[in-house]
This record gives structure tokens, sequence and C-alpha cells, in this order.
């Protein structure tokens, strides 16, 4: 499978909890580390997800929010992953930001330049990393 999206997390379907049009779908994908997806239930069934299944999680890196990393931190997102980054990519309008999570798994946002400085990152600082559920894509092979 090859994608444009630079996030591709693989896991194992830990658990899917039915909802009347959409179902919430935990992909376990590292030590610790689960993501959480909101799909069509039609997706579920056409995709063969059931607990136990292999999965990849897909985040183009333009959905995933960066914050300052505090322990305090409450958002809606129902991912959020602490790092520390280890590239910065400054570009004209945009930067690319590279935050490793962990059990060798790093997710890549793109943040507009501006935000990048406001926020003060740097390689080497902590972030954590927001995605909603929502806009997690499942793939299977």
């Amino acid at each position: 499978m090859r994608t444009s999206a630079r996030n591709a997390l693989s896991g194992v379907v830990n658990k899917i909890v039915v909802g009347s049009v959409n179902d919430e779908v935990i992909l376990a994908v590292g030590e610790g580390v689960e993501i959480v997806a909101i799909i069509t239930k039609h997706s579920v069934e056409h995709l063969g997800l059931a607990v136990g299944a292999p999965a990849t999680a897909l985040i183009k890196s333009s959905f995933v929010i960066l914050a300052p990393d505090t322990p305090d931190l409450r958002t809606s997102a129902r991912n959020q992953f602490s790092g520390v980054i280890t590239a910065l990519e400054e570009g004209a309008v945009n930067s690319e930001v590279v935050l490793d999570i962990g059990g060798g798994m790093s997710l890549t946002a793109v943040v507009t330049r501006e935000s990048a400085g406001e926020l003060g990152l740097a390689v080497g600082g902590r972030a954590a990393a927001l995605v909603k559920a929502s806009h997690i894509i499942l793939a299977v092979d």
C-alpha cells in the first residue's frame, strides 16, 4: 500500500464500540499507545475489522495539531501524543515538524511557520500532537 499520508501507524484492533451510524475503533499501535478512530459502520464491515485484526492508521500531516506538552492540557481531541521534536524544517509559509512519540514511532505535522515560532518549537523540545478521531483513516492490506 502506498499513500500520500505522511503518518502511517500499524497495529491491531483492540476494541470496537458499536454506534448507530459510526463505530469507534481503538487500534493498539505500540506499547501503551492507542489510536482512536471514528468511522462508519459500513467501513468497519467493508474492511473486515474485528478485535485482533491488523490495520493501519493513516493521518495526514495537516490533520496533526501541535500544542505545548503540559500535564494539564485538556482538549476534545481523542488522540493525544507527547513527544520530542526530532526534526524541524522551516518553509516560507509552513514548517514541517517531526515528533518522536516513543516506541520507534513518530508523527509528522505541518503547521504555519508563524505558529511554530509562537509555540517556540525547536529540535529537542517537547510538544503534544493532537488528532481528532474523525481524522483517522483506517486501512487494511
